[in-house]
């Protein structure tokens, strides 16, 4: 069975790679994938690594040591059924003998007794998985545009401050030393986005991970070159750190901006896709494959599953996706299909044992090993892994929703609000001019939301609609194209002509600046609900009420209006549980292109 993006590879390519057991100076290749041995075929493998063998050191050499079969042995053995193991056996049995039916494969995932004759040699680390072309032409880009990007902020800090004299003063004379001090500012730069791994592919293009590890490495890298100016004594002009410092960043998150909407491009369409074998019980599998197909952005193709024997029949396919076999084949499934990473997920057949043992195997083959921690919308940074006496213990922070962290993100939001409100004075002026010229009514139009911890307040939005239009909803609920409590129209007729251009591009939820200056909402949280969608929560959507609410979020940056309630609800609860004041900026940033693209606003 195959699979639509990723055929099998011949049934020929799976002999290439062998396991080396070296016993009393005799090499004898054991195939990893071989079928599960006879009793003839263990034999002719103990007689090849007897002390007394003689060594064959060439084809011609091994065919001459064997005796030729005449037609009517052959005939016979072609006519004489394959030896057949139980299943049970197959999996489960841990005797080393040849009637055990256990095959090679399944008995290097478990510790098992070696004869005192056979000594086993560890295997070279041989990469057999090539490395697909697509992530050589990503981590090339990546070199290059951070290459040219560092080199443009370098050069503006350099002009800026020496030929223009901004900030700090007059025009200076660059001296030789500052020349020199670009020079090698470039590559430490370079260097230090590397040793924050900011282009490790497993980042690259999904989540906030890669924008910090940017902002972090640029921050340590100029700390680092601010102490060691201060050790040498050497006056480093405060002003060509203060352009260098804050243009790279811009430069280089904009830069990754537009590399990830590069990927995410190439990732929609099929390309720069990672295959991927998934393995854990029926349910674990299918959960993550359908989480995995509904997300392309997170860079795997699923190629293949293996799951339990008990829970598989011939011919098993999950989701469009082949069972290649037991929890245990998964190194052949590997090598079958060409994968390149593993997600391994809970099952009682993958015991830490079984999984330690996997990984030693997939060592030989590159193939990455991905463990599925069965967490479900738990981002991050609340994650930390510590050992602790050889185990892996995750721990998982609690959600903040108060202290320091949180009393942060509330002045930064009231100061944003604030620049904002100056800024737009005029336009804001300007905008509620239009509406009260164009239609009769109130300007601004004021709607009961809920706020944090259920508290209701009275959110500002300039009114879009005819006065009276609440009224108008329960003789248009049959048109209504929304799921759940919400009621949504593409062409409601209750909206006045200006009011359809202020939905498209959000310009009727600017006043809500006033709602945060207020302290009822937050520039980004969860979308402002309706006592109606409120009373309808269960235990798990109330948990968005825990936060304020946002002008923006990630409801609205995922789809808006066409995004189903519930997923909007799950998204809303996601950001509850994992927000960050960096995710925060992130969110903002991707308003801005929301907004342009006015996609799902109506």
């Amino acid at each position: 069975m195959t699979h639509a993006l990723w055929p099998r590879l011949p049934a020929g390519s799976s002999s290439k790679t062998t396991s080396l057991i070296r016993a009393s100076g005799a090499t004898a290749p054991v195939s990893l994938l071989a079928p599960s041995p006879s009793v003839s075929s263990v034999s002719s493998v103990s007689s090849a690594v007897a002390p007394e063998a003689p060594e064959t050191s060439s084809p011609a050499a091994a065919t001459a040591a064997s005796p030729m079969p005449t037609p009517a042995t052959a005939t016979a053995q072609a006519a004489a059924p394959p030896p057949v193991a139980s299943p049970s056996k197959a999996r489960h049995s841990d005797s080393n003998s040849p009637d055990s039916g256990a095959i090679p494969i399944q008995r290097s995932l478990r510790p098992t007794p070696m004869k005192r004759s056979v000594r086993a040699t560890p295997m070279k680390h041989v990469v057999a998985a090539a490395v697909a072309p697509w992530t050589r032409t990503v981590q090339t880009r990546l070199i290059v545009v951070d290459a040219v990007l560092v080199a443009v902020a370098l050069t503006v800090a350099f002009v800026v401050r020496f030929a223009l004299g901004f900030p700090g003063g007059g025009v200076v004379r660059p001296t030789m030393a500052y020349v020199l001090i670009s020079v090698l500012l470039f590559p430490g730069w370079l260097i230090a986005l590397a040793m924050e791994r900011s282009r490790d592919l497993r980042i690259v293009g999904v989540g906030v991970t890669e924008y910090r590890r940017v902002f972090q490495a640029t921050w340590k890298f100029f700390a680092v070159v601010a102490g060691a100016s201060y050790l040498l004594r050497f006056d480093l002009a405060r002003g060509y750190v203060a352009v260098a410092l804050p243009v790279g960043v811009a430069l280089l998150l904009g830069g990754r901006f537009l590399g990830r909407r590069w990927l995410q491009g190439q990732r929609s369409s099929g390309d720069c896709l990672s295959p991927l074998i998934v393995a854990g019980s029926r349910a674990g599998v299918h959960d993550l494959i359908c989480e995995l197909q509904a997300n392309p952005q997170a860079g795997y193709v699923v190629v293949g599953a293996c799951i339990p024997d008990g829970d598989r029949e011939p011919g098993t396919v999950i989701e469009g996706v082949p069972v290649l076999g037991d929890v245990l084949d998964v190194p052949s499934a590997v090598r079958q299909t060409g994968a390149r990473s593993v997600a391994v997920g809970g099952c009682d057949s993958l015991t830490s044992t079984v999984v330690r043992n996997l990984g030693w195997e997939l060592e030989t083959t590159g193939t990455e090993m991905i463990v599925v921690p069965g967490l479900i919308d738990v981002a991050g940074p609340r994650v930390l892994v510590s050992p602790a006496e050889g185990l892996s213990l995750v721990h998982i922070d609690a959600p903040t929703f108060s202290g320091g962290k949180y009393l942060a993100k509330s002045v930064i939001d009231w100061l944003l609000a604030l620049a904002a409100v100056i800024v737009l004075s005029v336009p804001l002026l300007l905008i509620a001019v239009a509406v009260k010229v164009t239609s009769p009514g109130t300007v601004l139009y004021r709607q009961e939301r809920i706020g944090r911890d259920g508290q209701p307040f009275q959110m500002y939005k300039f009114r879009s609609m005819r006065p009276g239009a609440d009224a108008e909803v329960a003789s248009l609920a049959d048109q209504n194209e929304a799921g759940g409590p919400l009621f949504k129209m593409r062409d409601d007729p209750r909206v006045t002509t200006i009011g359809r251009y202020m939905r498209r591009y959000s310009i009727d939820e600017l006043p809500q600046f006033f709602n945060v200056l207020r302290g009822d909402m937050a520039l980004v949280g969860p979308r402002p609900q309706l006592p109606g969608e409120v009373a309808q929560y269960d235990g798990h959507a109330a948990r968005r009420l825990l936060v304020k609410p946002g002008i923006t979020g990630l409801w609205q940056v995922s789809g808006r209006s066409d995004l189903e309630w519930r997923v909007g609800l799950r998204k809303d609860v996601f950001y509850t549980e994992n927000w960050t004041v960096f995710s925060d900026f992130v969110i903002l940033a991707k308003t801005a292109k929301a907004i342009v693209a006015h996609k799902g606003a109506y």
